[in-house]
């Protein structure tokens, strides 16, 4: 196999089974499109501005060796897929959880909420001096008080999504950090995180993950209900 094609099927191979299984006729989540890509749009820029500043300040970078060579600003065009892909796949397996199971609305889901908050708040502090710790961290604050704000009840069935994708994540984030390369896709710098790993994986993309997960849902259920209510 070209090792330069290796970014780009990862991308590939996150979508595929989502996308193909998009139009069965019991799942039909084509239909559901038309509420995903302004949420996936605005939340793509935010994390391409965040990766373009975090990429020109050496705090993670890409490996020539695995991408194609297209690249815009001093993004190879896998890493902008890679926004495109990761969150459909999410937001697919949180329709699939939506359908088969019921979702009652917690009543305590501000005060988790608020205590998630209140964690992140006190991770970003304590490492303010790691770049992707504490952003990522301060990210997560405004995000969960916003859902708090909002009062967001129905929490259960996007953290089993959460929960059923992260096999897919170690996966496909092992093979992007190097597991079973000679070297890494993607490449840290561990003076800008905490230098804990799962197997090659940062712990903070646990985190950045979730982040970029719950920005699209919550956005995508905004956008469905406001389209639903009129």
């Amino acid at each position: 196999m070209n090792p330069h094609l290796t970014y780009l099927l990862v991308d590939l191979g996150c979508i595929l089974v989502p996308f193909l299984f998009s139009f069965h006729p019991k799942l039909r989540f084509h239909l559901e499109w038309k509420y995903l890509w302004l949420p996936g749009l605005i939340t793509a820029l935010f994390f391409l501005v965040w990766d373009a500043a975090f990429t020109k300040a050496g705090v993670w970078g890409f490996n020539p060796q695995y991408v194609t060579g297209v690249f815009i600003y001093n993004l190879p065009l896998e890493e902008i897929l890679f926004f495109i892909c990761i969150p459909y796949s999410c937001v697919f397996t949180y329709h699939c959880f939506k359908l088969f199971f019921k979702n009652p609305e917690w009543k305590n889901a501000r005060v988790i909420l608020l205590i998630s908050a209140l964690l992140f708040l006190v991770a970003g502090i304590i490492f303010r001096n790691k770049a992707y710790t504490a952003f990522t961290a301060f990210s997560n604050v405004a995000l969960l008080l916003i859902l708090a704000w909002r009062n967001v009840k129905r929490l259960r069935n996007f953290i089993l999504s959460y929960i059923a994708v992260i096999p897919f994540f170690l996966l496909s984030n092992g093979i992007l950090t190097g597991t079973g390369l000679e070297s890494p896709v993607v490449w840290y710098n561990d003076d800008e995180n905490l230098g804990i790993r799962m197997l090659t994986i940062p712990f903070e993309d646990l985190f950045y993950g979730m982040l970029l997960i719950m920005m699209n849902v919550a956005g995508y259920e905004f956008i469905r209900n406001k389209s639903v209510a009129k």
